[in-house]
């Protein structure tokens, strides 16, 4: 293993023991299909999870977060003021939030509920290739590119720079998921290798890994691009350890936790596996 290899490990260890230690508080308004296995994954790795989504209560409420979560999966006219405003407050306390545009361009309402999202300055944004190209599109090409459902169309690696451009005209960090997921903020561009074919099998893992990107930055405020990286690996790393013991998909989403919450310091710095692709 070179010493980059060693550095990332090290690097996503050390972010993993601080998530355990502080049990950071992350609200999440996101869809019904990725609630419970979101909820369980961010236990599992020890942060605090609070599905709440009503608009009533994020006065209240989302001052109190470590950091937002936002997934437009299951999108409603009734749940898109909740989004806005909970990200709205995010930024006036300087608090991180995440945005996972689901299928963002599978119809105009939701195109459009993607794109007044990133006008409201996301610290991170995690797609498929399909939904980030679709949004880096988005002002020259208002009409342009279309998703297959939840399911992306492109591999991660032909959505390098539609993700660096979306980078820069947003101010966000972007993941792209794939076979390598892709993660810049418009000038480095990192490729975190880990996990197996056998997640896209397991309905919202990306819902899953996105959380978890978000409370991986509420402990790591100032290096979310970092913090993002990690926590691709580590949900990797975890998916990896899963499948020795899964049969299938349905045993490979309970290993996978189980996996998540037992990772030690020895198995990511032998499993991670990161590299600087720009």
């Amino acid at each position: 293993m070179d010493s980059n290899q060693n550095q990332w490990g090290s690097k996503a260890w050390h972010l993993l023991s601080l998530l355990r230690a502080q049990s950071p508080l992350i609200q999440c308004i996101t869809n019904f299909v990725s609630m419970d296995i979101v909820a369980n994954t961010l236990l599992s790795a020890g942060a605090s999870p609070a599905m709440l989504h009503a608009v009533e209560e994020l006065p209240d409420f989302t001052p109190r977060a470590a950091a937002l979560y936002v997934n437009v999966g299951t999108l409603s006219p009734s749940w898109l003021p909740a989004m806005t405003t909970a990200a709205q407050i995010c930024n006036t306390l300087h608090t991180p939030w995440v945005l996972d545009p689901v299928a963002a361009s599978a119809s105009a309402f939701r195109f459009e509920a993607c794109r007044e999202l990133l006008r409201l300055k996301p610290t991170v944004v995690r797609g498929n290739a399909s939904e980030i190209i679709a949004l880096s599109l988005a002002s020259a090409e208002p009409n342009a590119s279309a998703s297959k459902g939840v399911d992306s169309v492109h591999d991660s690696m032909d959505a390098v720079e539609a993700a660096k451009l979306l980078a820069q005209t947003s101010g966000a960090v972007v993941a792209v998921s794939g076979a390598t997921d892709i993660v810049t903020d418009g000038n480095r561009v990192v490729g975190a290798h880990n996990g197996v074919a056998m997640m896209q099998k397991v309905t919202a893992t990306g819902c899953s890994v996105t959380a978890l990107i978000a409370a991986f930055v509420a402990v790591d405020k100032s290096h979310a691009l970092d913090a993002a990286v990690s926590a691709l690996a580590v949900f990797g790393v975890a998916g990896e350890l899963g499948m020795k013991m899964a049969k299938g998909p349905a045993s490979l989403r309970m290993h996978l936790i189980d996996a998540l919450y037992g990772l030690d310091e020895a198995a990511l710095n032998s499993h991670v596996n990161i590299t600087s692709l720009c």
